[in-house]
């Protein structure tokens, strides 16, 4: 029997509230992207998805103008009261201000929000980058922010490459009370040796902290396409240095979209997490993802 899943990292939008899908195409880390400067309303997710075993998802930001961070976690939570779908939002709050607070606040009100995301990851290469320096990561008004997330039972999606993790064992390890979650396995850039071992070294550092957890999702950002042995790679790492029950799968759609089908991303997924055994199963496509997101 398959075993049922979660979808922990997916995305809806209507082209006209994404600066980024209406403006000039700008370098982004997946690459080229004209074939989703388009709505993608959750009807087609659904759709995509469809037979592939998964029965829950958790919605995560998508880079709304900053000043209608909550118009976008609004419609979120009215496409869920009318769909049923997402059962999770991860949110944007600006981490930069001196005060999150007013943010949170107007946030709370909608009963699926789980999360908040701010992308604070640096590259050395400029089309990479996205956080405005590589230490934005532990700047002291983000930390601040950060620190009062607690107060609200709110997550935090971490997004950083190995370089930058260091920084982030900073960020995590003060906050004990909120849980981190790094979006994209950690972002391997490549399979060179010195790339492949600063990434394991980059997650052994972040896996000190017990609060902290990973996504396998965004597994074909770099390479631009469905790669089972990557996968496979990535599962193995990942599993051995964090273990299953701190993993979940994330389709990352529709950005994978660009190079694959939901099928067959969920098909290599499952491919590689189920030489575990049944117990991994479990936890990367349900329990995980249960425990750290709570979807309706």
């Amino acid at each position: 029997m398959m075993q049922k899943a979660i979808d922990a990292h997916f995305h809806i939008w209507r082209q006209k509230d994404q600066p980024w899908l209406v403006g000039p195409m700008v370098p982004r880390i997946f690459g080229p992207y004209e074939p989703i400067r388009r709505d993608y309303p959750i009807t087609e997710f659904l759709e995509d998805q469809k037979g592939s075993g998964v029965e829950k998802a958790v919605y995560v930001q998508t880079n709304w103008a900053k000043e209608d961070f909550e118009k976008e976690v609004a419609f979120l939570q009215k496409t869920a009261d009318e769909i049923g779908w997402p059962h999770a939002i991860v949110g944007y709050a600006d981490m930069t201000v001196d005060d999150v607070r007013p943010q949170i606040d107007r946030l709370m009100k909608y009963k699926l929000l789980r999360g908040v995301r701010m992308q604070l990851h640096w590259h050395e290469t400029p089309a990479f980058r996205f956080a405005a320096s590589a230490d934005q990561v532990i700047d002291p008004k983000v930390r601040k922010n950060v620190a009062r997330l607690k107060d609200y039972g709110l997550s935090f999606d971490l997004q950083l490459f190995p370089a930058q993790m260091k920084d982030g064992l900073t960020l995590v390890g003060e906050n004990p009370e909120t849980n981190f979650i790094l979006t994209h396995a950690g972002m391997l850039t490549g399979m060179e040796p010195e790339t492949t071992e600063a990434w394991k070294t980059g997650l052994r550092t972040l896996a000190a902290a017990p609060n902290f957890y990973a996504k396998l999702s965004g597994l074909g950002t770099f390479v631009h396409r469905n790669d089972p042995e990557l996968i496979a790679y990535i599962v193995d790492n990942t599993i051995e240095i964090l273990g299953s029950d701190r993993l979940m799968f994330g389709s990352n759609f529709p950005i994978e979209k660009l190079w694959t089908s939901h099928a067959e991303l969920i098909k290599a997924h499952r491919a590689a997490v189920a030489r575990h055994g049944a117990k991994a199963e479990a936890d990367i496509f349900w329990n995980t993802a249960e425990r750290v997101y709570r979807p309706v």
